[in-house]
């Protein structure tokens, strides 16, 4: 019999391995309801769902490997991040799902969230408050309007499969929906900056690097406090910490 591999587990859900098959549990039917509906809709390569009985969703593993994790090194030839580019942007091209995903939420709502966030993170001594400070400056560049696309919500580099220089699957759209393009960029390159030109070369044109920086910036203040309360650490070299450092 095949081990049981945790590969991810906090109060929210859990992804099992078994095998080949991935086994994702979610209390959260809506969640559920979102990916499924996402994956079908997608013009990318996305895994396959092998059956789904709530609150568990069992979908085949992707052949490939990723580009790497936040905090880790990062794998891959420019063709192969050239790829992924592409990839995201026949994403973005698309017609856009109904529903409003994570990279979807309003100036208003984000910047409100931000400020209360960035209070919390100074008060609870998390980060220094000059820290806090700039990259909240720096994110004042996301509140600008934007076309809604199809996007992802969650493109970390551990949720697109290459093989070679072409891309296997993209996994894990329980955030999926319209939203703004440049968020999935951002949250693709975040930590691993050194690949944007790669990813930009085939992803094209029509992006403003302020806006893909200002993203770096809220999505890692927005994180900190929920990793630590979820077990992981933000402070790991590479990491959320590390990429609102490099902004000072």
């Amino acid at each position: 019999m095949d081990e049981v591999e945790v590969v991810v587990a906090h109060s929210e859900r859990a992804t099992l391995r078994v095998g080949d098959v991935f086994l994702k549990v979610d209390a959260d039917q809506a969640r559920v309801d979102a990916e499924v509906e996402a994956m079908s809709r997608a013009p990318v390569p996305t895994p396959e769902i092998l059956w789904r009985k709530p609150p568990v969703l069992a979908i085949a593993a992707l052949p490939g490997t990723t580009l790497g994790r936040l905090g880790g090194p990062s794998t891959g030839s420019p063709a192969a991040w050239a790829a992924a580019g592409a990839a995201i942007r026949k994403l973005h091209d698309a017609p856009p799902p109904p529903r409003s995903g994570r990279a979807g939420r309003s100036a208003d709502a984000l910047a409100a969230e931000l400020d209360d966030e960035c209070a919390l993170l100074v008060t609870n001594g998390l980060l220094p408050a000059d820290l806090v400070t700039r990259n909240r400056r720096v994110a004042e560049a996301a509140f600008r309007p934007w076309t809604p696309a199809f996007t992802h919500g969650d493109l970390q580099i551990a949720h697109v499969f290459l093989d070679g220089d072409g891309v296997t699957g993209i996994i894990d759209w329980s955030e999926a929906g319209r939203g703004d393009a440049l968020y999935d960029l951002a949250t693709f390159t975040l930590g691993h900056e050194e690949h944007l030109g790669d990813v930009l070369a085939g992803y094209g044109t029509g992006v403003d690097l302020d806006v893909i920086r200002a993203w770096w910036s809220l999505r890692s203040l927005l994180a900190v406090r929920w990793l630590i309360e979820h077990g992981f650490d933000p402070f790991a070299p590479g990491c959320e910490v590390d990429v609102l450092r490099s902004r000072m």
